[in-house]
């Protein structure tokens, strides 16, 4: 399994258009991603701009055709990262399950 952890800063002002594509992003991942476990979103609570994405992928295949897809070009690349302060990604193996 491989889990990939990102933070996204959402720029001021614009968390409900990123909030809406996540939404869409979630309900794609679900329906066509049989790789990807979970997809879990949560948002900060000191800091309402902040966006912690849990995601869980079977292996790093499964993570490499996440990022072709479609809906993650459309949606991350082409309707999310531009409304994005900063976006930080790790990607983590489990160790004690």
């Amino acid at each position: 399994m491989v889990v990939l952890v990102a933070r996204y800063i959402v720029q001021p002002g614009r968390m409900a258009e990123v909030e809406a594509a996540l939404r869409e992003m979630a309900a794609a991942v679900k329906r066509h991603e049989p790789g990807c476990s979970l997809y879990h979103v949560l948002r900060a609570r000191e800091d309402p701009n902040v966006l912690l994405l849990i995601e869980h992928y079977a292996d790093e295949a499964a993570l490499a055709a996440h990022r072709a897809t479609p809906h993650f070009q459309q949606l991350i690349e082409g309707r999310v990262v531009p409304l994005l302060e900063r976006r930080e990604r790790e990607l983590y193996e489990p160790l004690i399950a």
